[in-house]
């Protein structure tokens, strides 16, 4: 038997034989816990897997989503692109977007154990040093420095080999060893060579890079995923299925964290220690106590969602619904900051891209027997295996209107993914006929922020949700840079007899007002959403955290998701995510006096 039947097997197996997964609040055992983890997502499965480490410390995580079991499209690596709309989605939808030309667009975050690391296209970037640095400097604590965060990051992850032989690749000096694995493409695409031998023949801001985790998120290289075995590697499958077995470890799905409540103070600071949950709107309502801390990893959405629904938040927008304020703090879900994210489509001259395996429903089904028989073949990869991040030019007329907000020199700008096969995105649909080359272009230094606010005081009801994508002119003109990019790319010579002509819109795209108009109607979000209870220093009037994560002005509550960011990073976020939850591990540790670490059970 194949190595990736044999790990789905025994997937869906363990299903029946973890018993400490539960479906409903009356099936537990216990209503008190030492911690309390709300959200078993990237980084709620971090702390849930540490934390119980010590036999003498008790743990519940709640999630509002379902199980990862039995789902395809999160296990296989290409169908993760399905996942995103279905059940193990929240299925969000944003307020019309000025910046899209007054379009509500999809944002998609993680419904499952696992969270958006269970439905994310799986990319796997650590930030640039520069990135990290800047987070010390914005919060004043000197730990979120590289140098301090570097350990952290190297318990997240280890390299596998991928499906072909690819060595040489990557540097396998700079990876660590923790659970999350963590690989190179396994299926080779005719893009790959092109889009390499590009970069080392324009050089300069197109350059080859070897390894984009070393530091330097900067040039064009291989894609390094969360996959191993050809199947994806979540913080579900990574950190927490492994110790499901542990007895001081409980998880609570399909089941919503609806308010936080606080019943004490100290010296006038309320001290929440107690949780309500529910499964429904008008449901039963049960209370849960943290005796040490309630961890809040609902992520960018859910996070500040609970703080508002609880009366902790901007004042006058929590009390115009008829929430008593708790706690003042105007950030919360302020801040939003996303990556914008846009498809340029190109037709040509090929008969290997995807495309008609997606159009094929028996190639479709030939494929994925492969991938079940042998690990082989296009699905064991996401649809991207090869990525650049560039600098704008010095001279950009962006910098016309604000300097450069990147981190500094190590950190890019706007980012390219090269997909063989038309990648359709929002409301575009896959061409009946035609093969495709799609290049998507992204913002990852965006300056435009959004919010997170409640329309209804019912914890069953979605808040409002307002990335405020290209809002701003130094956006805009950002984003036209990267279309006249990726024509200088597509130029060069080993994409000659390749490439037969822009499809679509795009071929109609040639001034800056007609490539304006094409990013407003086309564009996207690349689902990287950060900042809405962003950290700061201790003292300071603004941000949500301090920068050991406690919410400000109140006791017993620390958050420990992407919501934290205080900048928004110019690379995917998963691995800070990881890397933020391995060093919160260390903070509560420290804090409680819990004990020991057990080595990872793999």
């Amino acid at each position: 038997m194949t190595a990736p039947l044999t790990l789905l097997i025994l997937f869906l197996l363990a299903a029946r034989t973890y018993a400490k997964v539960f479906y409903a609040p009356q099936e537990l055992a216990q209503y008190r816990y030492d911690f309390i983890i709300v959200g078993a997502g990237t980084a709620g499965n971090v702390l849930a897997n540490r934390l119980s480490e010590d036999p003498q410390v008790s743990v519940l995580v709640v999630e509002a989503g379902i199980s990862n079991r039995d789902n395809l499209d999160i296990v296989v690596p290409f169908l993760g692109v399905a996942a995103p709309g279905t059940s193990v989605d929240w299925n969000f939808t944003t307020l019309p977007q000025e910046g899209l030309n007054n379009r509500s667009i999809h944002f998609a975050r993680g419904f499952v154990l696992g969270g958006s690391s269970s439905i994310n296209l799986l990319t796997w970037n650590r930030g640039s040093n520069d990135l990290w640095d800047r987070w010390s400097e914005l919060t004043d604590d000197e730990e979120w420095a590289w140098p301090s965060i570097e350990p952290y990051y190297l318990k997240t992850s280890h390299l596998v080999p991928p499906a072909d032989d690819t060595s040489g690749e990557v540097k396998p000096s700079t990876h660590g060893f923790g659970p999350v694995e963590v690989s190179i493409s396994g299926f080779p695409t005719e893009l790959d060579d092109r889009v390499l031998e590009t970069s080392h023949l324009i050089g300069g801001r197109f350059s080859f890079t070897k390894d984009l985790n070393t530091g330097k998120t900067l040039g064009f290289s291989h894609l390094q995923s969360s996959i191993g075995n050809g199947t994806r590697s979540s913080s579900a499958t990574a950190y927490l299925d492994p110790v499901l077995y542990r007895d001081n470890l409980d998880v609570l799905v399909s089941t919503r964290a609806t308010k936080l409540i606080t019943d004490s103070t100290n010296a006038g600071i309320p001290i929440f220690r107690t949780l309500e949950i529910a499964q429904s709107s008008n449901g039963a309502r049960y209370n849960i106590t943290a005796a040490k801390e309630i961890l809040l990893c609902g992520g960018v959405v859910g996070t500040p969602h609970l703080l508002l629904l609880s009366g902790i938040g901007p004042k006058n927008e929590i009390e115009s619904l008829g929430i008593p304020s708790i706690v003042d703090l105007p950030d919360v879900g302020k801040h939003l900051a996303d990556h914008p994210l846009l498809p340029n489509y190109f037709s040509v001259n090929s008969s290997n891209t995807f495309d008609e395996v997606l159009r094929n429903s028996s190639l479709f089904n030939e494929t994925l027997d492969e991938w079940m028989a042998s690990g082989q073949g296009l699905f064991v990869d996401p649809p991207a295996n090869t990525i650049g991040f560039m600098r704008l030019p010095e001279d950009s007329i962006a910098f016309n209107h604000q300097p450069n907000p990147a981190s500094g020199p190590l950190s890019a700008n706007t980012e390219f993914l090269f997909v063989d096969g038309f990648a359709a995105l929002g409301a575009l649909q896959q061409p009946a006929i035609g093969n495709f080359l799609t290049v998507l272009t992204a913002l990852v230094s965006p300056t435009s922020r959004g919010s997170i606010t409640l329309q209804s005081i019912d914890p069953f009801t979605d808040p409002l949700i307002d990335p405020a994508l290209l809002t701003t002119e130094f956006d805009v003109l950002a984003m036209v840079q990267t279309m006249k990019d990726v024509e200088v790319f597509i130029s060069a010579q080993p994409w000659t007899n390749f490439i037969i002509s822009p499809f679509g819109d795009l071929a109609n795209a040639t001034t800056d007002t007609a490539r304006i108009s094409f990013i407003r109607n086309n564009s996207v979000t690349v689902n990287h959403p950060v900042g809405t209870a962003r950290m700061s220093p201790k003292h300071t009037s603004w941000g949500v955290t301090d920068s050991n994560l406690l919410v400000k002005h109140t006791e017993g509550l620390r958050i420990v998701d992407a919501s934290i960011f205080p900048q928004i990073p110019e690379c995917h976020p998963q691995a800070l995510v990881y890397t933020v939850a391995e060093r919160a591990v260390d903070l509560i540790k420290q804090a409680h006096g819990v004990g020991i670490t057990l080595p990872l059970v793999h």
